[in-house]
């Protein structure tokens, strides 16, 4: 019996080729962002009409498939790296900051009537939409209420939209974070119940699709953010009580 042997050149390069392999494929999963389950039914939805109305004309099951993709897009849930001291606020929302002042606090929240440092995010259709926890703490209480569609940009969205506010007690004290429902957004999803501890950046809902997360804290509390500024959930600083720390630790979810 014979045996015949490949040049050590050429085991060397199958095995640089093998290890290229891998790295290409490690950074395609790495690319590859989770889809939150809550977008499931509606991208089988969106996929199930383009392949119906690809029956009658095939350009349509193509448009289809494009807004299936963009579906999948919206309900992105990537891992997010926060910043967890107590003396922190993070992003409650992906998004541009459209308004940071001092104002009276919707009376539902039952925050007083000082006026009071609010941090509004505004998420258009092509921003994540899964909303965490600002800081750590208890939610104290949740109220839902009925409203206008407006455009969620605008401040009077605050008092007239349909929006969702919880109140969460924090080692500072307690804060306000409402979700407002806005012009193409007409579901405001809550994940989590009264009394439910959470973590900072820790999820606890959505908002279909276009909306706008509003932040209430003390007014002496720095904000850390301007108008303009495009906002990461869950990692970037929105305000601060006290001084500003070089480093913090942080949590991976």
């Amino acid at each position: 019996m014979g045996y015949t042997f490949a040049p050590a050149w050429q085991s060397k390069s199958r095995r640089k080729k093998k290890i290229s392999n891998v790295h290409i494929i490690t950074s395609i999963r790495n690319a590859l962002v989770p889809v939150h389950r809550a977008g499931y039914p509606f991208i089988a939805a969106f996929f199930g009409a383009s392949v119906v109305l690809g029956l009658f004309w095939q350009p349509l099951f193509w448009l289809g498939l494009i807004l299936t993709a963009w579906c999948a897009y919206f309900f992105r849930d990537p891992e997010r790296i926060t910043p967890v001291a107590d003396h922190l606020v993070v992003s409650p929302a992906d998004g541009r900051v459209s308004l940071v002042g001092q104002v009276t606090a919707p009376v539902e929240l039952g925050l007083g009537s000082e006026p009071m440092l609010r941090v509004s995010i505004f998420m258009n259709v092509f921003d994540c939409h899964v909303n965490r926890a600002p800081m750590r703490g208890r939610i104290a209480r949740i109220l839902y209420r009925e409203g206008e569609f407006r455009n969620a940009e605008l401040d009077k969205a605050s008092e007239v939209n349909e929006r969702n506010c919880l109140v969460i007690e924090t080692a500072q004290g307690e804060i306000g974070v409402v979700q407002i429902a806005g012009l193409v957004a007409r579901r405001i999803v809550g994940w989590s119940q009264a009394e439910d501890r959470v973590e900072a950046g820790e999820r606890i809902g959505l908002i279909r699709f276009g909306s706008r997360l509003d932040v209430y804290l003390p007014g002496s509390v720095k904000p850390r953010v301007a108008e303009g500024q495009t906002a990461i959930a869950g990692e970037t600083v929105i305000a601060e009580y006290g001084e500003l720390l070089k480093t913090w630790p942080v949590r991976r979810d």
